[in-house]
């Protein structure tokens, strides 16, 4: 019974090292994000599979800084049925005056019922300087979104979000990418 106990404690001391820091192998944020630049609508590029957009052709989010600092935050989708579906919530810093790690936190019967509890990681892992693209994940590289301002990008473009993402450590092989409006006209026939 004693051993047991010791290795009992042993493992919860353990488990709080673990826990407690700065994991060294999580992906790196970028060092700044300007929340004014980064305001306005972006328009979803491609994802990681993610189970409340498993209806989503095209996905755009619009950001508006809020007086007290926060972001509100408005997701839109729009199925292949041409239906838009809408999640309201609110971004504010993890840490207080560093925009790079955001929590995200929507609107629902949910979030009412037990606040903090669905709110969930918005790692900015990189924005171009003209604040035209941006990668967006979180720690455990479950998610991953690549933005845009514009529906598309050229080749170039779609290379180095790619690249970068690679380099952070998420599989972007499993990326599902934003449904051609022509592709979705074709659908709708």
């Amino acid at each position: 019974m004693k051993r047991f106990l010791i290795v009992l404690l042993a493992g919860l001391v353990l488990a709080g090292c673990a826990s407690s820091g700065v994991d060294p192998l999580a992906p790196k944020t970028v060092n700044s994000v300007n929340l004014k630049r980064y305001q306005g609508t972006w328009y979803e590029l491609a994802r990681l599979p993610v189970y409340f957009q498993r209806n989503c052709a095209q996905s755009e989010a619009h950001y508006s800084l809020k007086p007290d600092g926060e972001m509100a935050v408005l997701n839109r989708c729009l199925t292949s049925q041409w239906q838009w579906e809408e999640a309201k919530g609110r971004a504010y810093p993890q840490v207080p005056g560093k925009a790079d790690k955001l929590w995200v936190e929507f609107d629902t019967w949910f979030s009412r019922l037990i606040p903090g509890v669905s709110k969930g990681e918005y790692w900015v892992l990189y924005v171009s300087d003209d604040y035209k693209t941006a990668i967006v994940g979180d720690p455990s590289r479950h998610h991953l979104w690549l933005l845009s301002r514009t529906p598309t990008v050229n080749g170039v473009v779609r290379e180095e979000l790619l690249s970068r993402a690679r380099q952070q450590g998420y599989d972007t092989t499993r990326l599902i990418w934003r449904t051609s409006d022509s592709k979705m006209a074709k659908t709708s026939n």
